[in-house]
């Protein structure tokens, strides 16, 4: 079982996964999370990690390296650091994709989100909970690698 993590500032998106598919997912303060990665075990925690690409950031930008930080310090395993630009290498062939491209290119790999009657295997997937499953997605086919 892989935890898969989206860091932001505040909140974290997670998704749980495997090789059967998404197991939880949601999007969580980043005590919530913290509190997830001590009470439960995993095999493998992936994170999104941040990459400078010669730009000037911001203060959210820190604050968000240092909750990545926090979350390596109290995982029971080690952390896999994945960097946004190997996902979109892998899911779309090219480092210009945009969310909208790598949300497809799940959707095509993973299977449509159906609906409420009919919920697919991607059923409930929003907003940050894209990027978590796209982390968890690239750790799961790299393993190994």
């Amino acid at each position: 079982m892989i935890l898969a993590l989206d860091p932001g500032t505040t909140h974290s998106a997670f998704v749980q996964y495997d090789q059967r598919g998404i197991h939880d997912h949601g999007h969580l303060p980043n005590a919530e999370i913290r509190q997830v990665l001590i009470g439960r075990e995993y095999d493998r925690v992936a994170c999104e990690m941040i990459a400078s690409y010669g730009m000037a950031v911001g203060a959210s930008t820190f604050e968000t390296c240092m909750w990545i930080g926090r979350f390596i310090e109290v995982a029971r395993v080690d952390v896999e650091l994945i960097f946004r630009k190997d996902i979109k290498l892998f899911l779309c062939g090219t480092m210009r994709a945009k969310d909208a491209n790598v949300r497809q290119a799940l959707l095509d790999l993973i299977g449509p989100q159906g609906t409420k009657a009919q919920p697919g295997p991607t059923y409930g997937i929003k907003s940050h909970s894209w990027a978590a499953l796209a982390v968890a997605v690239f750790a799961a086919q790299q393993k190994g690698k």
